[in-house]
């Protein structure tokens, strides 16, 4: 998968549900996605914040890409929209380690805060950059995820829903993998007073649950 910033539960569950999840960060970035934005809850409303970036463009890959110098910014933020959170002195601090990283490349950055919030979430999944295993960069879409899974002698293949409109079982099947898509369940927690508004960022669900409740969520799912 592509590195997102702070992405949605879903997400986590595909990386806590693998044994290698891999940073897919040598292709090309993709604007008005959730690479370097996403959604948080601002005064009871769905708001989008980004991650600034140096002269991004859909022309570069991922691991192409700077970070700008908006993080004091994004962080002042985070914490007026949920400073009265009941989980927000646990959450916080991890969210400022984040962003006291001083990695520019983004790759390496998204790839550093998914590593950070696994470990908090006691998910022991290994990470590998794609641009850093030896393999054909010259294949495109699935041909390249079907060589990189034979490079780690992968026999299983699990992608985001999406991916159903866009990769073959049956070329994975004649490789020898199993292709599955994972499937979130309708996931619902109390936030403020405001009624639910769902797919967020996981800090939206850092927020207002335990770590033994998100790792129930974690296991709402079904692959299909």
């Amino acid at each position: 998968m592509q590195p997102y910033f702070f992405p949605y539960i879903g997400y986590w569950q595909l990386i806590n549900s693998v044994d290698i999840f891999i940073i897919y960060d040598d292709v090309n970035f993709i604007k008005r996605g959730y690479i370097n934005r996403n959604n948080i809850l601002i005064n009871n409303v769905k708001h989008l914040f980004t991650l600034a970036l140096i002269k991004s463009s859909q022309n570069k890959k991922i691991n192409e890409i700077l970070i700008g110098e908006n993080n004091k910014k994004i962080l002042r933020t985070i914490e007026q929209s949920y400073l009265k959170a009941p989980f927000f002195h646990d959450i916080f601090p991890i969210i400022e380690d984040i962003f006291s990283n001083k990695e520019k490349d983004l790759s390496k950055f998204l790839g550093n805060s998914l590593q950070i919030f696994s470990k908090y979430l006691d998910i022991n999944t290994k990470f590998e950059y794609s641009s850093m295993l030896e393999n054909d960069k010259s294949l495109q879409a699935q041909d390249r995820l079907i060589e990189i899974s034979k490079i780690l002698n992968a026999t299983d293949y699990i992608n985001a829903i999406g991916g159903e409109q866009l990769y073959d079982k049956n070329a994975f099947s004649d490789a020898g993998i199993n292709l599955s898509f994972i499937q979130t369940e309708l996931i619902n927690y109390k936030q403020f007073n405001n009624k639910f508004i769902p797919n967020l960022s996981i800090i939206d669900v850092m927020m207002f649950n335990s770590k033994e409740d998100i790792k129930e969520m974690l296991k709402k799912y079904t692959l299909v």
